[in-house]
C-alpha cells in the first residue's frame, strides 16, 4: 500500500515523536517504509527516521507491505496526521 500524508505536528517529527512512530511501525509484521522527497527509510529504524527531518506541513509517502499492511497504514497515517 501506499499513501501520501501532510504530517501534522506543532514541532515536525522531533526525537519523541520519532520513538513514537518507529514504536508503533514495530509492532507491525510488515514492512514500513517512509519517504521525503527522494529519500526513503525503514519506518522501524530510529536513526534513519531521524535523518529525514520533517516537519510541520511537510508531505511524506508512506509505504506498507505485507502481512498487516492496511493496520500498520491505518496506525502511522493517524499518528501523523495528529489524531492521537
Amino acid at each position: 500500500m501506499k499513501k501520501n500524508i501532510k504530517v501534522c505536528m506543532e514541532n515536525g517529527l522531533e526525537m519523541r515523536p520519532i520513538a513514537n512512530l518507529v514504536q508503533i511501525a514495530s509492532q507491525c509484521n510488515c514492512e514500513v517504509q517512509i519517504q521525503k522527497g527522494s529519500r526513503w527509510v525503514n519506518a522501524k529504524s530510529l536513526l534513519g527516521m531521524m535523518t529525514l527531518d520533517v516537519g510541520n506541513g511537510e508531505e511524506v509517502e508512506i509505504t506498507t507491505d505485507g502481512k498487516d499492511e492496511r493496520t500498520a497504514m491505518d496506525r502511522i497515517c493517524e499518528f501523523l496526521s495528529g489524531v492521537r
